[in-house]
């Protein structure tokens, strides 16, 4: 399969500084192997790793260097560096991807679960993984894309309040995910 023409033509034609790629599927690789083998789904683009490394590549050769994927459909919170080799450790970081919750779907959640946690320990890309309920809350600035990380406690009864649960950043020309510093502890 070839990339979409459309895409990589848009990717060409925008002057924006920011652009981004909105889709259901988690973008970067999650291997739920926390040893040696690699385990992945292959329902997200981790089953057609020659098309995201297509995607990506295709907009390195056309200038973009401030790529963000938003992902939802995944009923827990991430913010991960997007590579298109997650083969080469030395392969470069092309894309931040923030993966939103689901607002209410599947309970009250947990600020970690046996997934979350074993998302970080076999991914060094996944910089944060949570399965609370909320929402992300994006502000976007010419020179930093600010992920909040929005959380409830409970949705199984009204009144919960929301939180913040952690903050990250994709600074301008610096492609990644990186925590803020000025934001909530992880």
């Amino acid at each position: 399969m070839t990339v979409p023409a459309w895409l990589l033509n848009g990717f060409e034609r925008s002057r924006a500084r920011w652009q981004i790629l909105a889709n259901q599927a988690l973008m970067a690789e999650t291997d739920m192997d926390t040893g040696p083998d690699v385990s992945v789904f292959m329902d997200p683009w981790d089953g057609y790793d020659a098309n995201r490394r297509r995607v990506l590549e295709g907009a390195r050769d056309r200038g973009v260097d401030n790529l963000v994927v938003l992902t939802g459909d995944r009923h827990r919170h991430h913010a991960s560096d997007v590579k298109a080799d997650y083969r080469d450790p030395k392969a470069p970081v092309m894309a931040g991807e923030f993966v939103c919750t689901a607002v209410s779907t599947e309970g009250d959640g947990a600020d970690q679960d046996a997934y979350s946690r074993n998302s970080l320990l076999a991914n060094p890309h996944i910089k944060f993984a949570n399965y609370r309920r909320g929402y992300i809350r994006a502000t976007v600035r010419p020179g930093l894309w600010t992920t909040d990380f929005r959380v409830v406690p409970y949705v199984t009864r009204p009144g919960a309040p929301v939180s913040t649960r952690a903050t990250y950043v994709v600074e301008n020309g610096r492609a990644g995910v990186q925590l803020d510093s000025e934001g909530p502890a992880v």
